[in-house]
């Protein structure tokens, strides 16, 4: 590496080919817990079928999957997580480090995409409910008061928390936007009870933008336009999960 500003292109050279995995969140958070201490699990790939289309999975170490943070609620995190694996398609992607002297350098070229997703089991529906049960706690509490407050105390005409949330929703309509993962968690927890709703339900549930709900929905869900459930969404074969899966009429 030369002088502050240029990229060193080294990874270039060498055509090193590297993998673009979306991971889940709680997943990457265990990662970070092994910093520094060796491997975090296997990572199995195996070609089946006469076309030889490759299958992957990723199994976590078993001493990595204690969840702490949620109270005194025990939760592991799921071990196995097969792989979906995604064309790059027309686009060029790269990856690039930087050191602590701000140096960047290219580290290769993307040559597969791919999203790592958990195999549904009871212990990764028992760490989801946790997760909505902690994510719904409300951040405020109410006290009584022994006493009078007898110190100066000017009333404020309105907060600024207020002040924000009026902005937010007049910018977004209604509705103000939630985290994307906390939509998510509560669209998967609804999708638990039934398979089928349609968008205005949702809506009732997440108190989410229209507009904003059916971008989340068309990453997760299938609409259906026609048969028994027409007009309603459900999830996408991968995502299922149901205690008695209805069928959807063709």
């Amino acid at each position: 590496m030369s002088e502050k500003g240029e990229v060193d292109l080294t990874g270039a050279k060498q055509n090193t080919g590297v993998w673009l995995v979306k991971v889940p969140k709680y997943l990457s958070q265990q990662w970070a817990k092994a910093s520094g201490r060796g491997e975090v699990g296997k990572l199995r790939i195996c070609k089946k079928g006469n076309q030889g289309k490759a299958e992957v999975s990723f199994t976590l170490n078993e001493e990595l999957t204690v969840l702490e943070g949620l109270e005194s609620k025990t939760a592991t995190v799921p071990r196995e997580h097969p792989f979906t694996m995604q064309s790059v398609g027309g686009q060029m992607l790269a990856v690039f480090t930087e050191n602590s002297s701000d140096r960047i350098a290219l580290e290769g070229v993307v040559v597969q995409r791919a999203e790592c997703r958990p195999a549904v089991s009871e212990s990764y529906m028992r760490l989801k409910r946790l997760q909505i049960e902690e994510s719904s706690k409300p951040t405020r509490l109410s006290q009584q008061l022994e006493k009078a407050v007898t110190s100066n105390y000017k009333p404020v005409a309105n907060h600024a928390y207020n002040l924000e949330y009026d902005r937010k929703k007049k910018e977004e309509g209604k509705r103000a936007r939630a985290d994307k993962q906390q939509v998510l968690d509560m669209l998967f927890s609804a999708f638990e009870k039934h398979q089928f709703y349609n968008i205005k339900d949702l809506v009732d549930i997440t108190k989410q933008p229209v507009s904003y709900l059916k971008e989340i929905l068309r990453d997760i869900g299938v609409y259906n336009v026609k048969g028994t459930h027409k007009n309603t969404w459900e999830l996408k074969p991968e995502y299922r999960h149901y205690q008695g899966e209805e069928k959807t009429d063709e």
